[in-house]
């Protein structure tokens, strides 16, 4: 009906344009929004070059753009995103599939890649995961939104990304390592991580140790649980006990009251916990509840360095995600893929760094000496 009126108007021999006072009232009496055939009327130009005028890069002269834009301001106009995806055929929206299980890491994970994709003139569509076996029916959510592209940060079956492929919406997986299958990755070598720790934790004389998992079906705590458990074999040392936690504080409070009873009343040389939350929750029940000392009769360590690992009263023995450079490149791998699709599937690995708080014994080594590796 708008545009209807526009042409009606534009058609007319010598129907000069409106002011943008007396527009403004005529659309303010109809009671509806302002579109751009309205600037294109007042501003007396194509409403195409009102569109192009509100594109970055488009081609437009310099006087057509002050026009448009003086008559864009006196009328209010805010430009219509979801009209501007049928025209570019593109959505301006990048769907974020997280967990939002009691993690600290994820939050602050979701704050930079939000900053990232807005740099790139998009907005992040967020899809939260109680479990990652729940991905089918958010995946279902995902199509109806006909999304630029999706950032991942859980663990997808050959099937799932054989449907991206098929539906040709770009997709990166952040923060996990999908084995064996071709799909865009930024991550963190979580299988590294766990070695790492415990290679610290041993060339510090530690020799038994107990494990507060994470969830079970988490790629995340999975694939640090291996690196861990077959670090321990290559040393010769005893089996860790494993008990399961699910990256909350309770869990690890209950976690390291399990550990203790299954081997027999016997506290570990050194826990580690799938998460910094665990970790925290672990510590507290050792020093409040048991009245242990940390790290004199316990170390205890952690994965993530989430802001409260930070904190004067915990200064936790940890791992930290190079999260600004995964976010950025999480980012940046997507819109290289929007813009350019096709091509083989780029995996970008990223090292964790080693944070030595204070509440585990540890033996200082030389710079060239700590490998992740080990």
């Amino acid at each position: 009906m708008q545009r209807l009126a526009y042409e009606t108007m534009r058609t007319t021999k010598d129907a000069p344009a409106p002011t943008i006072a007396e527009h403004k009232a005529a659309i303010q009496r109809e009671n509806r929004r302002v579109t751009s055939y309205d600037v294109a009327l007042v501003a007396g130009v194509s409403q195409s070059a009102v569109s192009r005028c509100f594109k970055p890069g488009a081609s437009v002269s310099k006087h057509t753009y002050a026009r448009v834009m003086k008559a864009a301001d006196g009328l209010e106009y805010i430009p219509n995103a979801a009209a501007r995806s049928l025209i570019t055929r593109r959505s301006n929206m990048v769907a974020v599939i997280i967990s939002n299980a009691a993690n600290l890491f994820y939050p602050e994970a979701l704050s930079e890649l939000s900053k990232h994709v807005a740099r790139g003139g998009k907005r992040v569509l967020l899809f939260t995961l109680h479990k990652e076996s729940e991905l089918d029916l958010v995946l279902n959510d995902v199509w109806q939104y006909q999304v630029d592209g999706v950032i991942a940060a859980a663990t997808l079956s050959e099937a799932q990304v054989a449907e991206f492929e098929r539906r040709r919406v770009p997709l990166v997986i952040f923060n996990r390592n999908l084995r064996g299958q071709a799909a865009n990755t930024v991550a963190c070598d979580q299988y590294e991580a766990g070695r790492a720790l415990v290679s610290r934790l041993a060339a510090a004389g530690h020799r038994v140790f107990g494990m507060i998992d994470g969830a079970q079906d988490n790629a995340v705590a999975s694939e640090r649980r291996r690196g861990a458990c077959e670090r321990l074999a290559e040393l010769g040392l005893p089996e860790a006990v494993i008990v399961r936690g699910n990256f909350d504080y309770a869990s690890g409070k209950l976690g390291l009251r399990e550990i203790i009873a299954r081997s027999g009343g016997r506290v570990p040389d050194a826990v580690i916990c799938g998460s910094d939350v665990m970790a925290i929750g672990c510590l507290d029940c050792a020093r409040h509840e048991l009245g242990l000392a940390v790290p004199a009769q316990l170390s205890v360590a952690g994965f993530d360095a989430v802001e409260a690992s930070n904190w004067l009263s915990y200064n936790l023995t940890t791992l930290r995600h190079p999260m600004q450079q995964m976010t950025a490149a999480a980012a940046e791998l997507l819109y290289s893929l929007i813009d350019n699709p096709g091509g083989a599937a780029e995996k970008r690995m990223f090292a964790p760094q080693f944070v030595e708080g204070a509440t585990a014994r540890l033996v200082a080594l030389p710079p060239a000496a700590v490998s992740l590796a080990a």
